[in-house]
């Protein structure tokens, strides 16, 4: 039985969400991240739709890896990735059809995302159905999370909103989270083009490395006082 609580559940977290983060660590799916999240609503939808497939991709891979010939398992994996974002496709457009409509071209594009067809080839291929499930579920929860991040941040200085829309694209369970921070804003425009996505992600991929140095001096200072003192 497979406990989300156990050492290596927690290596798969930690690795999916922070130190092998599909954008931190890996630079992969640049094009849907910069691309669609012009809005922190955008960026959730997008995030939410690579999930799945992650997950389910991972899970059906691991459960086809003994029948799967290794000479064209990348034709496979590809075949199998793809049917699921035709799947997820499809739902979003009859259940989400207006987040369907602004993310348009980049949900079929899911299929090239060089990232689900890397875990399916480098993590899912080779072990557990559960221990696949789970980093699917988590690498797809770090790029959710980056695709948030960026696109909050680009939404807050240019328009000084964040979650705008969320009702119109996500349904009216989601009004909740429309807010407006700054009344009377003019807002920057440079965050809401392309060269904003690029500044923010760097700006975002530097502040990702700060903390990663500053908990690594944190670690090394405990380790340090850790030590047993020998007398002489």
């Amino acid at each position: 039985m497979f406990n989300i609580f156990s050492e290596t559940a927690n290596k798969i977290s930690r690795d999916g969400f922070w130190d092998n983060n599909v954008v931190f660590s890996q630079n992969l799916a640049l094009c849907p991240l910069l691309a669609v999240t012009g809005t922190a609503t955008n960026g959730l939808g997008m995030g939410l739709a690579s999930l799945v497939v992650l997950t389910s991709s991972n899970g059906v891979v691991s459960l086809c890896r003994h029948l799967i010939p290794a000479e064209v398992r990348i034709p496979i994996f590809v075949l199998l990735i793809a049917t699921l974002v035709t799947l997820v496709d499809m739902s979003m457009n009859a259940w989400m059809h207006e987040m369907h409509k602004v993310l348009g071209l980049f949900i079929p594009l899911i299929v090239t995302n060089c990232a689900i067809l890397g875990r399916a080839e480098s993590f899912a291929s080779r072990q557990p159905f559960h221990h696949s499930l789970w980093d699917g579920f988590m690498m797809g929860i770090g790029f959710t999370f980056v695709l948030v991040v960026l696109g909050a941040s680009r939404e807050i200085i240019s328009s000084g909103a964040l979650f705008a829309n969320a009702d119109l694209l996500l349904g009216e369970a989601f009004s909740f989270m429309e807010l407006t921070l700054f009344s009377n804003y003019q807002g920057f425009l440079l965050t809401a083009l392309p060269p904003g996505g690029f500044i923010m992600l760097g700006f975002i991929i530097a502040a990702k490395r700060v903390i990663d140095r500053r908990l690594a001096e944190k670690a090394e200072q405990q380790a340090i006082q850790a030590e047993p003192v020998v007398e002489v």
